[in-house]
């Protein structure tokens, strides 16, 4: 699988994910991504890698065990790893590619936010009608 930022300027490969899909609605990565919830998979480090703009990214430390990487040209997180664990944390909306999976579990319900709910939310392929 490949992934990348919005820019271009990073991207990487995926061979193979350690771990199921799925979603967290944790206050830090709500706050992170800046959206209801982020959506993940683990890999381990040798079935990751970045194959372009690996000394382009940048991190910030959420915790004092956790870096967040990211695009610093365009804001696109990309990965979290954790000192010590054995895998890289894919931002599963990075991915270009269809990982060909779903979400099995959502965590972090707790913290989830009141306004989402897509039951009664009306869909439209693209634009809304009349925009």
């Amino acid at each position: 699988m490949k992934g990348s930022c919005w820019c271009g300027a990073v991207t990487y490969a995926v061979d193979q994910f350690s771990g199921p899909i799925a979603h967290c609605s944790c206050v830090t990565c709500r706050k992170a991504h800046g959206a209801a919830f982020t959506t993940t998979a683990a890999a381990l480090h040798a079935h990751f890698r970045f194959t372009r703009g690996a000394d382009h990214v940048a991190s910030f430390r959420s915790s004092p065990d956790k870096a967040r990487y990211f695009c610093p040209s365009c804001g696109t997180h990309l990965v979290a790893m954790r000192d010590g664990q054995p895998n890289v944390i894919v931002r599963v909306a990075s991915l270009d590619d269809d990982p060909g999976l779903r979400a099995q579990f959502q965590i972090w319900t707790s913290h989830e936010v009141p306004w989402l709910d897509y039951r009664d939310v009306p869909r439209f392929e693209a634009w809304q009608p009349g925009r």
